[in-house]
């Protein structure tokens, strides 16, 4: 059993076809204290115009982290993401008519011959390129309402927009520019060569849009949240759930939270034992709210270390970004504000709570209230706080930020360390803040 072997050092390079869940075939096991390395392929647009995929993404297969069991945490501490790929497309999109049944993500048939998940070739390049291989008619799913191709420059630091003679040399080369991995799937993406919005520089810094756990049920991966997951309910293929209560299995994997960067510590509920620990959806850059849902996706290295938390229990990831992405009122107190909080507490007769660590508590849900919700909910069953409590410090302390529209938030506040310590978890934020 090759699999259940422990490596120090696991390197992943398989993927499955769009789904997250128990029954997919395990990559190996990695020792607790261990090292992931990965090499994964875009996810979002090349899934999305590939039909035999299932779901939106292509993420690896599910790791195995060994003395984790259910009820447990995972800490993955993001060591380094690499991109890969040398250029992308992207944009905001349409749906192709008769090319699915209930949700273009999911349940894809060709929309001339009627084969389900159809095995497709290319042909040419742009936008009717994806063949069904049963009756060579166009299969994909999707097109762009508005979409653009994006060349990197060699550090990877910033990208710009380019016309339509450099979007279609692109999309010529299409694998080789996108640095698509061996083993994966998916028909790039370049291939349909957007070339609307030419000659706009941006800012790279890339983050991994959907990292975390396996959940106990089979979702489709880019539905393991509580956003995207409401296409589930009541659906009418082997995924759909029959109501909302269903969607409590979901980890929140598909955070698309720019945060979750080189540098962060992302804690990831285990629901199954082993963990089931997986990483995908790379992204090149991305402002906060994901506002076209889709973004700059791309091919890269990850190299993540893993920390097994005993008897955590929590529903969903939480979050210790880098310092310096954190709100301002929600950073580690300098010596100076200490001071000056020593002489207030002092001044008023109060003992004062020197000692409190950044956090973030991801939530979900069908929209940014309801996200939000969920967040309180999470956050108070983490520090043992009411409702009022969490309200109170984050509104103090900290904040709601939007990962993505049109439910996915990030919790701020700071949190007294000897709760944390109570939980388990003050060492890791000490580590990550120097505290």
């Amino acid at each position: 059993m090759a699999q259940r072997e422990v490596r120090d050092v696991l390197e992943v390079d398989r993927y499955t076809l769009g789904l997250v869940g128990p029954d997919q075939e395990w990559a190996g096991t990695v020792a607790d204290g261990g090292t992931i390395k990965t090499h994964t392929p875009p996810a979002c647009w090349g899934p999305m115009i590939t039909p035999e995929f299932r779901g939106g993404h292509e993420v690896t297969r599910p790791i195995r982290v060994e003395n984790a069991e259910v009820g447990d945490a995972v800490a993955l501490k993001i060591e380094d993401i690499e991109v890969t790929s040398v250029a992308t497309s992207t944009g905001s999109m349409r749906e192709r008519e008769g090319a699915f049944d209930s949700d273009p993500f999911v349940d894809h048939r060709c929309p001339n011959c009627g084969t389900e998940w159809p095995e497709s070739v290319v042909e040419g390049t742009g936008e009717d390129a994806i063949k069904c291989k049963e009756c060579g008619e166009n299969a994909s799913a999707f097109g762009f309402e508005f979409g653009y191709t994006v060349a990197f420059d060699d550090d990877r630091s910033v990208g710009i927009t380019v016309g339509a003679d450099g979007a279609h040399d692109l999309a010529e080369r299409a694998e080789e520019a996108m640095a698509i991995p061996e083993h994966s799937r998916q028909h790039p993406i370049l291939l349909y060569e957007p070339d609307e919005m030419p000659g706009t520089l941006g800012r790279l810094r890339p983050f991994a849009g959907n990292i975390g756990t396996t959940p106990p049920i089979e979702l489709p991966d880019s539905h393991n949240a509580g956003d995207f997951g409401q296409f589930l309910i009541g659906a009418d293929h082997e995924w759909g759930l029959d109501d909302e209560s269903e969607l409590v299995a979901r980890t929140d994997g598909h955070m698309d939270v720019p945060e979750v960067r080189a540098g962060a510590t992302l804690l990831c509920p285990v629901k199954v034992d082993g963990a089931g620990v997986y990483v995908g959806d790379l992204h090149a850059n991305q402002g906060d709210g994901e506002l076209s849902l889709h973004t700059t996706d791309v091919s890269g290295r990850t190299e993540v270390e893993v920390e097994v938390i005993k008897d955590l229990d929590i529903d969903g990831p939480v979050l210790l970004p880098n310092e310096a992405d954190l709100p301002f009122i929600s950073k580690p107190y300098s010596d100076e504000e200490l001071d000056a909080g020593r002489g207030l507490a002092e001044q008023y007769d109060t003992d004062l709570t020197e000692e409190m660590g950044p956090i973030q508590v991801i939530g979900s849900g069908a929209t940014i209230n309801d996200a939000t919700d969920n967040a309180f909910d999470r956050a108070g069953k983490l520090l043992d706080m009411t409702e009022g409590e969490v309200r109170g410090r984050c509104t103090f302390t900290g904040g709601v930020q939007i990962g993505r529209l049109p439910g996915v938030v990030q919790l701020d506040m700071l949190a007294p360390m000897d709760t944390l310590e109570a939980r388990g978890i003050d060492h890791l934020v000490r580590e990550q803040y120097g505290l």
